[in-house]
């Protein structure tokens, strides 16, 4: 298989977005593209010896487990007769390399569906060759981030299997001692080879632990042991581990290269980063949509961007929170720059002037389901924080006409000093990009650095826990259905 790098320090520093992969443009798959269904039973399929038929059953029953397709190994492949097996084989080939889940299984804003993959002809080629080995390593998608993932995958189960982690109850300050400093070394050793020293105090090589551990969690790396610290130190290690067989599947939806200029967003994490190749080139934080109003899954392309843009103000927002603030404060509305419209149904919508608008200087189009999209704002304080879920859906943008100039970097008529005077002139412009650029909006809250070290991030949508538990529903279900 082959294995792409990224930078160290974008997976282990940043842990953001999606690694690199090879620089192969493609055009990103449809929505509504779904994996093909198992093999037409009317298509001949190869022959397998009994050396052959022993060794799929072992191969298949490892990965399975391996690639976090299921918990549970299964016992019964060594039973099946050759015909069945084959039919398993293929199953499991498709469930690597573009996920478990059926199409009816989507929520509709996890928009990316992973393309068709036939793996009849590979698996055919296989066993004439009797390389069966060989065909199943190259089943799972070729990016270095699903592998390292795998690993930790494995990592965490030995974990769990070795009776998981203590719980902390109680917080431990810098330079204490006693019974609670010991059991937060314990914990912390657990997850991080790098800690060293023993004992009860609470000396600097600890406090350089619990620094990792938040830059880990996503927190802030204050050194303070407090109720969030905490909170991420006792989840479950089961819990860890479905959330690791979450984003497994959802690698397996990817296409199978990405665009080599692309901007990617990591939903949970709520940071950016654009890639030329296999190079993160920048990186900013982001706010993302707040629970309730979730930042949709999806592939698409930015192909222009709009130049202080006025704010078409969603029905819903209007009605659950603009209107209701007119009644409550008349000239409310005026007094911040929308404009009441009249719609030809005879309705009302609202629009806000692109001198107040609540999409500040620039807004990067992209076509879409969802109607969500990149854009600046006028309120900065939310790129403080960590927690940065707070959108109604889009992603607001720490920095970006830095992110405009980049994309416009190959367009002659929106060199940085055009983007500057349409900005100053304050009129709106749709500027159009020479050379689209390919947008993913994706939803890590588990992923690892090439030190084997796992980040992981809360699940604000409750994405992952579902996820997991349909994976492993579909592979019982497919179990069964093999007796």
């Amino acid at each position: 298989m082959m294995v792409f790098k990224l930078s160290p320090t974008l997976l282990t520093a940043l842990a953001i977005a999606a690694p690199a992969v090879a620089q192969v443009p493609v055009t990103p798959p449809a929505p509504a593209s779904t994996p093909i269904p198992l093999v037409q039973p009317q298509r001949p399929l190869p022959t397998l010896t009994a050396a052959q038929q022993r060794q799929l059953a072992t191969l298949i029953a490892n990965d399975e487990v391996a690639q976090g397709l299921s918990n549970k190994p299964r016992t019964d492949l060594d039973r099946l007769d050759a015909a069945s097996l084959v039919r398993v084989a293929l199953d499991h080939a498709i469930a690597v390399h573009s996920g478990r889940l059926m199409p009816s299984d989507f929520q509709r804003d996890w928009g990316i569906r992973p393309t068709a993959f036939d793996p009849l002809p590979g698996f055919a080629d296989a066993v004439a060759r009797d390389r069966l080995a060989a065909w199943v390593r190259s089943l799972p998608p070729p990016y270095q981030g699903y592998d390292t993932l795998v690993e930790g995958l494995g990592r965490y189960r030995r974990i769990a299997a070795a009776g998981g982690w203590p719980t902390l109850t109680v917080a431990p300050t810098y330079g204490s001692s006693g019974a609670a400093v010991a059991r937060l070394r314990e914990r912390l050793a657990i997850e991080d080879p790098e800690l060293t020293g023993t004992g009860d105090r609470f000396d600097a090589a600890l406090l350089e632990a619990v620094r990792r551990a938040q830059r880990r969690y996503g927190l802030n790396p204050a050194g303070q042991v407090g109720a969030q610290t905490l909170a991420a130190l006792n989840v479950p290690v089961e819990q860890r581990v479905q959330q690791i067989m979450a984003n497994l599947e959802r690698w397996r939806w990817l296409p199978p290269t990405l665009d080599r200029r692309r901007v990617q967003v990591n939903i949970a994490a709520a940071v950016l980063t654009a890639f030329d190749g296999d190079r993160p080139i920048m990186s900013m934080r982001a706010v993302t949509g707040r629970p309730g109003n979730e930042t949709p899954m999806l592939v698409s392309q930015i192909s222009s961007i709009v130049i202080n843009p006025p704010w078409n103000v969603p029905s819903s927002i209007a009605t659950k929170e603009l209107w209701p603030k007119e009644r409550a404060n008349p000239g409310y509305l005026k007094r911040n720059g929308f404009r009441v419209i009249e719609t030809p149904d005879g309705g009302k919508r609202l629009q806000q002037a692109s001198e107040q608008s609540a999409l500040g200087r620039f807004k990067f189009d992209f076509p879409n389901d969802f109607a969500v999209y990149l854009h600046d704002t006028p309120a900065r304080s939310g790129f403080s924080k960590f927690d940065r879920l707070a959108s109604h859906g889009c992603v607001r943008l720490e920095k970006p006409e830095d992110l405009a100039k980049l994309l416009m970097a190959t367009t002659p008529d929106w060199q940085p000093e055009a983007i500057d005077a349409a900005v100053a002139a304050g009129k709106t412009v749709r500027a159009k990009m020479a050379e689209p650029v390919s947008v993913y909006l994706l939803y890590w809250s588990a992923f690892a650095g090439a030190d084997g070290q796992v980040g992981f991030r809360e699940d604000p949508y409750g994405w992952d826990g579902k996820l997991a538990a349909t994976v492993q529903r579909r592979s019982d279900a497919q179990a069964l259905a093999a007796k």
